[in-house]
């Protein structure tokens, strides 16, 4: 845990770890709560109509013992993999921390996924044992045939012998954890699959304890009084499950679950006010949509005191419009699902920068370096890393470790990721290596184009990919999901692109724009950007002609 400092560099310099010889997830958020305040409010379940449901930690703790019993008793050891598909609810945390308890290994995974994607991280992960609920079970039953590994079966509200709630009820509440090592395996997360195909990211207990500093950077100091958090990511992403649920269950504060089938701005901010959440991990790609929605202020009366967001960058943008619209300055922090929460802004100690997604969080090594793993100068571009050892890394990608060495170069963890850092050492995100547009020299990140593009007052959504170019080996090209009502046309799209140009520069402006219906996002709320790469690319002569036409052709004098 973090204890506050007056300065960055005071908090950086004098910050250690203090990772126990033996820790156990599951206790560190419930029992340990349980023993001190056992009336503690834990989880809150959101009515949309009527009052909250509450689970105390004493509930919590009993429960997910009672749980642990259960699983037990179906055979379920040491080791196994237990997949968890379900939305945020209580009984998704329960299942959670008897997982983690039994010294098992917790594979979540998003409801979202189709018959194949679930079908790939079940047969990966070798799953002995999977949670669910009766939407999850129609997917399950359609592969079941298929893996061979699975052999117990758990439905939520599903009746029947295997009904969560029978199995929770006839067990005692009485539960000796597992005394876990912090680097034996709690949880397997599989990444999200945008460069190629998911790995099963497998972390240690240690992985809780890794992510608090940044956490709480990003939160301005968690706890304070009144701290109540939520988030609209769902708890089987890396987001939602690392970056809120387990370290608000870990700081003692109350943790909103909510159940959308898709992220809904104006349900959204009527939550925040009913719930009176205090602190919100709002994806960059959910701020955005958060924009289409008029007179917040005026609409909604929100308590909240700590925004942060991860998973893509945010943008100067959307920053600046936070800071007006919400009344406070969102807090941007980064990693990856294999090491998290390894840079961080903190407003509250001039941490802050728009268009930049933090600095080094205390306790963790992160530089820019080039392919040789040489560390580079502040204004240089090159890829992000962390240098291990590292409590927050992942032990290793699950019985994968050719991929698993090709992550490190030397002391370096990698991330495929493409930064700067800046003299007064903020990082700024480029994109992913695939991502990165190289036109007429200049090496371009789609975040920023992208985040310009939403404060368009007709853009939703959008993304920006390079396309073949002859000239400038590629340009930027933009496809944009208009708001509810408006209208594609020349006029428009011609607009979108000045608007861009005048913001950023002239080499960033997407010289073509095509409207598109909606965007490929993967369950983590991420633009799958290699869709549209691979569209651009299928486009013939004929159609880049047409394109040109219509959106407006190059500018052969604009570099």
């Amino acid at each position: 845990m973090l204890e506050r400092r007056d300065t960055y560099h005071a908090l950086y310099r004098d910050f250690r770890w203090n990772i126990p010889q033996r820790f156990n997830i599951g206790t560190a958020v419930s029992d340990r709560w349980a023993a001190v305040d056992p009336d503690r409010i834990a989880l809150l379940g959101y009515r949309a109509e009527g009052d909250a449901e509450e689970l105390t930690f004493a509930e919590l703790s009993g429960r997910s013992n009672a749980f642990a019993n259960a699983l037990r008793a179906k055979g379920v050891r040491r080791g196994d993999r237990v997949a968890l598909l379900l939305p945020q609810c209580f009984e998704t945390a329960i299942a959670h921390v008897a997982i983690y308890k039994l010294g098992a290994i917790a594979v979540p995974l998003a409801l979202l996924f189709g018959i194949e994607a679930l079908e790939y991280r079940l047969q990966t992960a070798g799953v002995r044992a999977i949670v669910t609920n009766a939407a999850g079970l129609a997917k399950v039953n359609v592969i079941e045939g298929r893996l061979p590994e699975l052999e117990v079966v758990i439905v939520v509200d599903g009746g029947g012998p295997d009904d969560f709630h029978r199995l929770q009820a006839s067990h005692s509440p009485a539960f000796e954890a597992e005394a876990t090592h912090p680097d034996d395996p709690a949880m397997m997360i599989f990444t999200s699959g945008t460069t190629g195909p998911p790995k099963g990211a497998l972390h240690g207990h240690r992985v809780l304890l890794g992510h608090l500093p940044g956490i709480q950077m990003a939160h301005e100091f968690l706890p304070q009084p009144g701290d109540q958090m939520w988030t609209p990511a769902d708890w089987a992403w890396a987001g939602g499950l690392l970056n809120l649920l387990l370290p608000g269950l870990y700081c003692g504060l109350p943790v909103v679950a909510a159940r959308f089938d898709k992220f809904d701005p104006e349900a959204a901010l009527g939550l925040v006010e009913k719930m009176g959440v205090r602190n919100a991990f709002i994806p960059p790609t959910a701020l955005r949509m958060l924009k289409a929605v008029p007179d917040i202020a005026k609409r909604f009366r929100l308590d909240l005191r700590s925004i942060g967001s991860a998973g893509e960058a945010l943008g100067r943008e959307t920053y600046d419009w936070a800071a007006t619209e919400l009344g406070l300055t969102v807090n941007e922090f980064y990693g990856q699902t294999e090491c998290n929460a390894v840079l961080a802004s903190c407003a509250g100690i001039g941490v802050t920068r728009g268009g930049a997604i933090g600095k080094a969080v205390p306790g963790h090594r992160v530089a820019i370096i080039d392919r040789e793993g040489r560390r580079l100068p502040p204004g240089e571009p090159g890829q992000i890393a962390i240098a291990r050892p590292n409590p927050v890394m992942f032990l290793e990608y699950w019985q994968n470790p050719e991929a698993t060495a090709k992550k490190f170069v030397g002391e370096w963890m990698t991330t495929g990721d493409q930064g700067i850092e800046d003299k007064d050492g903020y990082v700024h995100f480029f994109g992913r290596d695939d991502d990165v547009i190289t036109s007429a020299g200049f090496r371009i990140g789609p975040g920023e184009i992208e985040d310009c593009l939403t404060g368009h007052p007709a853009v939703a959504l959008a993304a920006a990919v390079g396309k073949p170019d002859p000239l400038r080996t590629e340009i930027v090209k933009a496809y944009v999901v208009l708001k509810d009502g408006v209208a594609g046309d020349v006029a428009l799209a011609e607009e979108i692109r000045l608007w861009v140009r005048e913001r950023l520069s002239a080499h960033e402006y997407p010289r073509e724009v095509e409207f598109v219906d909606s965007m490929p996002l993967t369950t983590t709320g991420k633009v799958i950007r290699r869709i549209f790469r691979e569209r651009a690319k299928r486009e013939d002569s004929a159609s880049a002609r047409k394109s040109e036409s219509i959106f407006g052709k190059h500018d052969a004098q604009t570099q």
